[in-house]
């Protein structure tokens, strides 16, 4: 199992940046793919950035490209979101998801199995 907690959501301006970092514990970390995820009010939850489980290999949805910057720490349990020139459209809940048991270099954008519980970013104009 994975066990996360996401932190560092918070109010931010349009233009401005936020770290959002995601503690992970259990066994299968390190051999999981990590993911963050958004979900802002009245849309579907949608994939934001992967990277493999050894940190090689990256993958970004369209709209965050050149802003967003995933990364990991496989001896902290760590992965972390740096988000920069934040727009009001990126305001939502980001939740950070594992899928364990991948192999290097695969970055999947579906299958998740453990779950944060969330952190709040909400930008304003």
């Amino acid at each position: 199992q994975v066990q996360l907690r996401e932190s560092g959501g918070g109010l931010v301006q349009a233009g401005g940046s936020l770290k959002l970092s995601c503690a992970a514990s259990g066994r299968t970390f390190i051999t999981s793919a990590m993911a963050w995820f958004r979900q802002a009010p009245g849309k579907e939850r949608e994939i934001v950035a992967v990277i493999s489980q050894g940190g090689t290999v990256r993958r970004y949805t369209d709209s965050v490209k050149g802003r967003f910057a995933i990364s990991r720490d496989n001896a902290e349990g760590l992965v972390t979101l740096q988000m920069n020139k934040l727009e009001p459209e990126d305001t939502a809940v980001y939740y950070c998801a594992a899928r364990p048991r991948t192999v290097s270099g695969e970055i999947p954008t579906s299958g998740y199995e453990y779950w944060g519980p969330g952190t709040q970013v909400t930008v304003s104009t």
